[in-house]
């Protein structure tokens, strides 16, 4: 008979409003708002994608699927959270914030098709036609 404890899933807690958050989350909150109130870095369009409201890919630049390891043919319909780096990103919350506010940037984990992990810094706004084009810089490789 196995010893381990059996799995308990973590306790939510949800918050009416952010007057209910606990301190540390407050000031996390702040500084977020600060960054995202500062003026906007230019990322160079070196690897860009296009990703809808379902986080799938519709549009890849060629330099994208060199990065992954994948095909045109083979990105365009899968979703953004197949090249996540698993437990890195709550990606729902990241995209409900971003629908939210129409920008983002920062730093995401993507995994390669061989498995590499890629530190990327990203740029990503809502177009006109309701789409999410992102622009990406590689900041390391190999994690």
């Amino acid at each position: 008979m196995s010893k381990r404890k059996p799995y308990t899933p973590p306790r939510v807690i949800r918050y009416e409003s952010e007057t209910e958050y606990p301190a540390r989350t407050r000031r996390i909150v702040r500084s977020l708002r600060q960054e995202l109130g500062a003026l906007q870095f230019e990322v160079e369009p070196q690897y860009v994608t296009v990703v809808d409201s379902d986080r799938r890919y519709v549009e890849v630049s060629d330099s994208f699927c060199q990065l992954v390891g994948y095909r045109r043919e083979e990105l365009v319909g899968m979703r953004y959270d197949d090249l996540t780096a698993p437990h890195t990103n709550d990606i729902p919350k990241v995209f409900a914030l971003f629908a939210r506010q129409g920008y983002m940037h920062g730093l995401w984990l993507l995994v390669s098709r061989g498995g590499t992990r890629i530190l990327v810094r990203y740029e990503s706004w809502l177009r006109p036609d309701s789409y999410i084009e992102g622009h990406m810089e590689v900041v390391g490789a190999g994690y």
